[in-house]
């Protein structure tokens, strides 16, 4: 089932969770997907799921990509869940087009809080504004009560089920900061909203889609180019930005993973490269600046001639400075000359391409920071729409750094040149 909504702020996410749990406590095998390039939507759903949760993009990563991860999650599971990313039909490749290309039944869920029978209005508009889109009904969500639910469902037309609602509760409501939730290792009572959410439902149980075929994959998997080579990666709460798909393709092509801490650990694991992905470095920063053993390892790393890959939060530790929204600076590792500072409001946003020595590469961008960096950049990425302002990415040996948060999956053999301690294992 494919969970969209007219717009964001519809509760897509609280729904897609509340069902993914309920199917779950039913015993049933639940894989969820989140369309859009998207970190902390997908923290929620797995604790919900109890599976891991993919991204789904047809810019990132291609038609043929997201075929197998639907292909092999519909191998194991009972109920496959995709969670849209703004509304139904928004974007240049939207959530209707990718509900279509895979036919997979869609499930509009409509905020009916502040309305009646404009509910009917706007679901007949989303099932019928593109012929062919496989409309299967609407649910209803922060609903005053049965009586509300019922007046919102009587304004629906004959060809438009209604799966059910669920109430407005502040207790299963998910708490958000600038860039999206809350991530899911920080909300304590996460299990507990999860399962109130699940229990609130009315109308779970008929939220069982048709059987969808999804054709097996045609692409070979990359070589094993980083074979022996083990990348440390930065995951912990300041930086958790990671793509599981960008996990999972380094290991296929061989590398061995290993995580690390900047706000805990002093040391460095040992490793032939570095891996720092974005997340939330600026509700961190006593701690990061007060960290002086692993600033001075990513230091010796940087000296020792290693790759090290930083990603946006990762791009902002290693500059020399990071400011807080209030002007006050925090040391930061000094890898990169310059210093950025967190604003109120958004800097850039949207899906981005690069042009790398190392080959094209796709991502997007989604940054509340202004930067100041006195080194010249190497390449500027172009938006996926035109008008949207390029992201610098800066070089200095082995060190590439920029805003963009890169989906590996759009071109393995560039990320293993990234990667690779030396060229030479990509020698014909």
């Amino acid at each position: 089932m494919f969970v969209s909504a007219p717009a964001s702020g519809q509760g897509k996410t609280t729904v897609t969770a509340a069902l993914a749990c309920h199917h779950r406590r039913q015993g049933r095998r639940v894989r969820v997907f989140k369309s859009g390039p998207d970190f902390l939507d997908p923290m929620i759903l797995e604790r919900a799921a109890g599976s891991p949760v993919y991204q789904l993009d047809l810019w990132m990563g291609g038609e043929e990509h997201c075929r197998a991860l639907l292909y092999d999650a519909a191998g194991e599971a009972d109920l496959i869940l995709v969670e849209g990313v703004m509304g139904l039909f928004d974007g240049d490749r939207s959530s209707a087009d990718l509900a279509q290309l895979f036919g997979i039944p869609v499930l509009a869920v409509i905020d009916g809080g502040a309305m009646a029978q404009t509910f009917g209005a706007l679901a007949l508009g989303l099932a019928t504004y593109r012929p062919g889109l496989p409309f299967a009904g609407v649910f209803a969500n922060r609903v005053a009560g049965q009586r509300h639910y019922e007046m919102l469902a009587e304004s629906l037309p004959p060809s438009i089920p209604s799966f059910g609602w669920l109430a407005r509760e502040d207790d299963i409501a998910l708490p958000e900061r600038h860039l999206g939730l809350v991530q899911a290792a920080e909300v304590k009572d996460l299990e507990a909203r999860l399962a109130r959410a699940a229990a609130a439902l009315h109308g779970a149980d008929r939220i069982m889609p048709p059987s969808v075929a999804f054709a097996p994959p045609v692409a070979a998997p990359p070589p094993r180019w980083l074979a022996g080579v083990r990348i440390g990666v930065a995951r912990d709460a300041a930086f958790a930005f990671l793509y599981r798909a960008n996990l999972d393709l380094l290991r296929d092509m061989g590398a061995e993973l290993t995580f690390f801490s900047p706000l805990v650990d002093q040391a460095l694991p040992e490793s032939d490269a570095l891996y720092l992905p974005g997340g939330y470095p600026e509700l961190h920063l006593d701690r990061l600046a007060a960290n002086a053993g692993m600033k001075a390892a990513l230091r010796a790393c940087h000296a020792a001639g290693k790759p090290i890959v930083a990603e946006c939060g990762g791009l902002l530790y290693l500059l020399e400075w990071l400011a807080d929204v209030g002007g006050r600076r925090h040391a930061m590792v000094g890898l990169l000359p310059g210093q950025a500072t967190m604003q109120a409001r958004l800097a850039n946003l949207g899906l981005h391409g690069v042009e790398l020595p190392e080959g094209s590469l796709r991502g997007h961008t989604f940054h509340y920071s202004r930067l100041d960096c006195r080194c010249a950049p190497i390449a500027v990425s172009v938006g996926a729409r035109a008008g949207r302002r390029g992201e610098a990415v800066y070089r200095d040996g082995r060190l590439h750094a920029s805003y963009l948060h890169l989906y590996f999956p759009s071109n393995p053999e560039a990320v293993a040149r990234l990667f690779a301690p030396t060229p030479c294992r990509f020698s014909s």
